[in-house]
């Protein structure tokens, strides 16, 4: 919607979102893994109110009802506890500010979500092995 300002202001454009690619899976694994608490973090648009029920929804759509307790939307991620914080930004709602490691989503190391799950998966087994 090139000509509209502000295109996530429209009703259902949360909600009809694509998950980028093996973004579900990897979230998905993630999940599993005993070792990790995984929260699902996102900021709000203050220019569509029903962006916070478009999330939540959205939530479970693609994971499941049992998965939208993992949801939290705040506008300062930096006030969030955690060891991880995977983001698509560096800075503009807090990630900056966020006191765990920030794996930057689109960098050039994090490319895509498959190498997000390889980051995690050489992660546990350096934990295993103890190196």
């Amino acid at each position: 919607m090139p000509d509209i300002l502000y295109p996530q202001s429209h009703e259902g454009f949360f909600l009809n979102l694509p998950p980028y690619e093996y973004a579900i899976e990897t979230a998905s694994w993630l999940f599993e893994q005993p070792e990790f608490l995984v929260l699902l973090l996102t900021a709000p648009s203050v220019h569509n109110p029903l962006c916070y029920t478009e999330k939540r929804l959205w939530v479970e759509r693609h994971f499941g009802f049992e998965h939208c307790h993992r949801l939290i939307i705040s506008a300062h991620k930096g006030l969030s506890r955690g060891d991880y914080l995977i983001d698509d930004k560096t800075a503009g709602f807090g990630q900056e500010d966020f006191q765990g490691q920030l794996i930057h989503y689109g960098s050039a190391e994090f490319p895509n979500w498959a190498s997000v799950k390889r980051h995690f998966v050489a992660l546990l087994r350096s934990r295993a092995t103890g190196s």
